[in-house]
């Protein structure tokens, strides 16, 4: 195993020391005294590679990750597995905003809470799937756009009728799956997607995700399961598509964009959306 002290390390020192040490061979990485240095872990190759972070990490823990697997003994920030391909992270304590953004495979388990649009635009590709499991509660947006993948919300060590998201939950959604431990709050709920309790299928997702997570953090799966699981998932897979704009080559007509008030304002009438 390589021990690397980051005590006093800039970001760049300690992942220059971490690369060298995966490109010599070195399997088992353990770190210690971290303390908010970036991007570790970052576009690193290899399935049979283990990071130990003794600490707390900076932004971006993991961000294009393919394959190895990352335990931070402390709490996380912001930007946890950015994109992402594949491989593991277990996160022993709290994690921070924007987690997961655009991530595409890979699995992600966080013991306590976390922040603000969580799951953004997490996406999926037949059999990359990307999926996280959170144990405690999470902040607003959480899977905002999200675009395939499934995310876990247990809602651990909170009191009987605390909100265990924050507003917007799921806004945007037009791919993937939610599954929350317990009822969800309507006022909470963003437009694009609905609840409804899981079935069969459901159980067969959730099972192995939610027996990692007891088995790294100590838990009793038969006690998280005492309480039913809602479902989310979106009603549509294009819930924006009236908004846009249709392509300049879609249009058999292209002066049929040119407001009136245009030409109210003085623009020739022959001005197009291209144009302008």
């Amino acid at each position: 195993m390589k021990v690397i002290d980051a005590k006093n390390l800039h970001y760049r020192e300690l992942n220059t020391l971490v690369y060298e040490a995966v490109q010599n061979g070195e399997k088992h990485i353990r770190i210690d005294n971290v303390l908010g240095q970036r991007f570790i872990g970052d576009g690193l190759r290899g399935e049979d590679i283990l990071i130990e972070v003794h600490g707390t990490p900076g932004n971006d823990l993991a961000a294009f990750m393919n394959g190895p697997t990352i335990r931070v003994y402390g709490n996380a920030q912001d930007g946890v597995g950015n994109t992402m391909n594949a491989g593991k992270i277990f996160i022993h304590g709290d994690a921070g905003d924007v987690l997961f953004y655009g991530m595409r495979g890979g699995e992600v388990y966080i013991k306590g809470d976390v922040g603000y649009r969580v799951g953004i635009h997490m996406k999926e590709y037949m059999d990359f799937i990307p999926k996280a499991v959170i144990g405690g509660c999470a902040g607003d947006f959480f899977g905002e756009y999200m675009a395939g993948g499934v995310l876990v919300l247990l809602g651990l060590n909170t009191s009987r009728g605390d909100a265990l998201t924050g507003d917007y939950l799921s806004t945007g959604m037009h791919g993937g799956r939610i599954y929350i431990r317990g009822k969800v709050d309507p006022s909470t709920l963003g437009k694009e997607a609905k609840p409804f309790d899981i079935d069969s299928e459901d159980e067969k997702i959730l099972k192995p995700l939610l027996e990692n997570f007891c088995r790294e953090f100590g838990y009793d799966m038969k006690e998280i399961l005492k309480v039913p699981f809602t479902k989310l998932i979106p009603v549509s897979k294009r819930p924006y598509g009236k908004h846009y704009v249709p392509g300049w080559h879609t249009l058999t007509n292209r002066k049929q964009l040119v407001p009136s008030s245009y030409e109210d304002n003085g623009y020739p009438y022959t001005r197009s959306v291209r144009d302008r």
